[in-house]
């Protein structure tokens, strides 16, 4: 076996809607999509890449356990590190995405700022 753990290679975040959650990944983030089929579209982030899987297909990956709906609160925060979290905010705002929160000074001595995807997802910027 080789070494353990290695890098996060990819995360599935499971969305109602493939189609507005690809739009807005699309959008905001201004990725292109690697790959995608009638149940999901995945994105390139470096490193890891994102696959946004429709609930409907989503159940049949992880049963027995179940798929939680958006509502029911967020179990997860995803970070991208940024050089200047003011100027990302304001390119943010351009594109029409509301922040939940921030800029802010953190205790830790971070500024960062949060907002959710069509999916409930929340996603921090920080530097």
């Amino acid at each position: 076996m080789g070494a353990w753990p290695g890098g996060i290679g990819a995360i599935t975040l499971f969305v109602e809607d493939v189609e507005a959650a690809k739009r807005f990944y699309r959008e905001v983030f201004g990725l292109p999509v690697a790959f995608e089929d009638d149940d999901s579209a995945v994105f390139d982030f470096g490193n890891t890449i994102i696959n946004l899987l429709a609930t409907t297909a989503a159940r049949e990956l992880i049963e027995p356990a179940a798929v939680a709906t958006r509502e029911a609160g967020s179990r997860l925060q995803l970070t991208i590190r940024v050089d200047d979290v003011d100027a990302v905010c304001a390119e943010l705002a351009a594109r029409g995405v509301a922040l939940l929160n921030g800029p802010m000074d953190r205790p830790w001595g971070v500024r960062t700022a949060s907002f959710r995807d069509p999916g409930g997802h929340i996603w921090e910027i920080a530097q």
